[in-house]
């Protein structure tokens, strides 16, 4: 059996392996600051494979950099000792209540055992770390809207005036009075760095989790767009970038400004793959429906001219796409065979030069039947055009999302009248607005997505997902990432029992869940409204590394159990789930085998066994299951018997089962 490793992973060595397997001859070593032998690349030796120019030091070049971006890359890829903990319903324990008296629960989940959302209490750069197993390639859309930097906002302070040992250690550890955020005032030197330190690692971590298709959405204002910008053409590519849509949020205008009124923000859009990446559009509105005035056998449909317009549309650009059209002039027949009494159509341009048809040849002939001539009475000659149906087989026909979005729906105002009528008061300071999020859902996501925000803030995101769910019959599911921020005493959130952030998220999404259900009636009876929670939380196993001269015999009894004793086994399960790359959504069945209580992930996908003195009789129905993952504590078996007969009742009833201990 094989000891899972229970660390996320580093993500440098995984690089580093990728270079040596591709150019192991540039591999060597070197001596470090600690005097220790390491790994290396020679660069030199790189440069000659890769025949290219190798940019080092101060030379010229054209960059993007800022005061410590080379420890805000290590920062993404060092590992971290972390776990997430899973919270079940406690709904017995009301920490609150709202203007109506109504309770509500600050800690649980919703239907933790069949729901497939996500609601994850921690800071988002761990949290992203510890997704990167378990979600690799599975997000189909990100949508952030983290702090703006305005001068007073709060950003997430990640250290890194400590030594290189201890920032390594700690991955940006809480200040030295539990505070992960600070504000970030314009009189701070660092006030740009700061917040690039902060944005940097976090989506460096969240490309990898999207799929190849998938895009992410960022929200940002004038401050850092700039930079937000640049920073994401790193990550993503500038050849990924999609589009940077203006967002009317204030319709009057900011009247404080000193200049200009500033009336609107930004959403950033960039995807993983351009070449795969696919957007969504809009249904056609009735003036454009109307375009389709035209009917035949197979629908409604409008004319559009066959002729190439605009870019690259001369002979000259496509030769191949210039060729004569035949037409009947008594019936309007249309053909691409020469008819010596018909008239030949070629694609002219106004000005009398050669153009090009937007279709070749070959497609002409296979789709002949879509072709219409039509006698253009000012010029005295015929033109070509396409039926271009309403109903297309691919499905409905749509328009583009244009790159002004300013819908009065869309404003900050309208997401703060959302908050305050469900949660019964001024809770939450310009959230954005539901229906915002919707039409972010609705360009860049599928009716089957996953869709992640980590800065979650007051759930708008879960809210849309599920709105959406219950309006198309999706299947969207959401994992939203909140630190749990404290609440200002001398706000009205605090003053209605809320003391986190992470609490009005969750309450939101109840309230939420149970309005759109009670208002979509039977339709939306099966909705899933319910949210898993889990919290960021040092690992489930104990610090103990020693090396073997610090071995005592009094020592043994200490080191027989390597699991922190406040630990359950449900704990200890959902930490192996991220090991192995088992998404956090999934089914989760309990039984009892032999007395010993067994987890059963996916009907046999994992099943894992915590519990003490593990007989054989439990090994063996376990394996007579089948599974493709089997996990226990190293130190649970009954008795050496036992453990000498392990791998032999594997090799028996299912020799495929990956098995590892803790």
């Amino acid at each position: 059996m094989d000891k899972l490793k229970m660390q996320t992973a580093n993500k440098a060595d995984d690089n580093f392996k990728k270079l040596a397997a591709m150019f192991p001859n540039a591999v060597t070593e070197t001596i470090n600051e600690n005097g220790e032998v390491v790994r290396a690349i020679d660069k030199d030796v790189l440069m000659q494979e890769i025949s290219c120019k190798v940019v080092d030091g101060n030379e010229e070049r054209y960059q993007f950099t800022w005061p410590d971006k080379k420890k805000s890359v290590l920062l993404a890829n060092a590992p971290i000792n972390k776990t997430l903990r899973p919270v079940r319903e406690d709904e017995t324990v009301p920490t609150g209540a709202d203007s109506e008296g109504k309770p509500y629960c600050s800690t649980g989940s919703v239907d933790f055992d069949t729901t497939e959302n996500l609601y994850i209490e921690g800071d988002n750069l761990e949290v992203l770390k510890l997704l990167q197993e378990t979600y690799l390639g599975k997000i189909k859309m990100i949508y952030i809207d983290p702090p703006y930097n305005t001068g007073n906002d709060f950003v997430y302070e990640d250290d890194f005036a400590q030594n290189m040992d201890e920032y390594l250690a700690n991955s940006g550890q809480y200040d030295e009075d539990g505070n992960r955020m600070v504000q970030n005032t314009e009189s701070n030197g660092r006030f740009h760095t700061d917040w690039l330190n902060m944005i940097y690692p976090r989506l460096k971590l969240a490309k990898d989790l999207l799929t190849e298709d998938g895009v992410v959405f960022v929200s940002i204002d004038a401050n850092e767009s700039h930079n937000l910008r640049k920073i994401c053409e790193e990550v993503f590519g500038a050849s990924n970038f999609v589009s940077e849509i203006i967002i009317q949020n204030n319709p009057r205008g900011r009247q404080s400004d000193r200049f200009i009124a500033t009336a609107h923000e930004y959403l950033l859009c960039f995807c993983k793959n351009s070449m795969s990446c696919v957007l969504n559009g809009l249904p056609l509105s009735k003036e454009q429906k109307a375009e389709y005035s035209f009917n035949d056998e197979k629908g409604a449909y409008r004319l559009l001219g066959l002729r190439q317009r605009g870019v690259a549309s001369l002979r000259t650009d496509r030769p191949d796409m210039f060729f004569p059209i035949y037409v009947n002039p008594k019936t309007q027949e249309v053909s691409l065979e020469v008819h010596n009494d018909w008239c030949e159509v070629i694609p002219k341009k106004s000005d009398g030069r050669e153009g090009r048809w937007m279709w070749g040849k070959e497609k002409c002939k296979v789709d002949s039947a879509r072709l219409v001539a039509r006698l253009i009475e000012r010029r005295g000659e015929y033109d070509i055009f396409v039926k271009d149906y309403l109903d297309r087989e691919d499905g409905a026909r749509t328009r583009k999302f244009k790159s002004i979005w300013d819908d009065k729906a869309l404003n900050n105002q309208a997401g703060t009248q959302e908050v305050k009528a469900l949660l019964k008061g001024d809770i939450m300071s310009f959230p954005k607005s539901k229906a915002f999020i919707q039409m972010v859902c609705q360009l860049g996501g599928t009716p089957d997505a996953i869709v992640m925000d980590f800065f979650s803030g007051s759930a708008t995101t879960a809210h849309a997902v599920m709105q959406l769910n219950a309006e198309d019959g999706g299947h969207r599911k959401f994992i939203m990432v909140q630190l749990p921020e404290k609440c200002d005493e001398k706000s009205e959130a605090y003053k209605a029992g809320y003391k986190t952030i992470c609490e009005i998220g969750k309450e939101r999404i109840r309230r939420a869940g149970a309005k759109i259900k009670e208002e979509a009636g039977l339709a939306a009876q099966n909705l899933d409204t319910g949210f898993r929670v889990l919290k960021c939380d040092t690992s489930n196993m104990k610090d103990v590394y020693y090396n073997p001269a610090e071995y005592e015999v009094n020592m043994f009894s200490r080191l027989e159990d390597n699991i922190k004793e406040d630990r359950t086994p449900e704990d200890l399960l959902f930490q192996v789930m991220l090991d192995l790359g088992v998404l956090l959504s999934s089914k989760i069945k309990e039984t009892t085998i032999a007395g010993k209580k067994v987890f059963n992930v996916e009907d046999n996908y994992l099943i894992a066994c915590f519990d003490s003195d593990v007989s054989e009789e439990t090994i063996k129905a376990i394996a007579k299951q089948k599974p493709y993952y089997f996990v226990m504590r190293d130190s649970s078996m009954a008795s050496d018997s036992v453990a000498t007969n392990f791998d032999q009742i594997f090799a028996t009833y299912s020799p495929e089962t990956v098995r590892k201990v803790l």
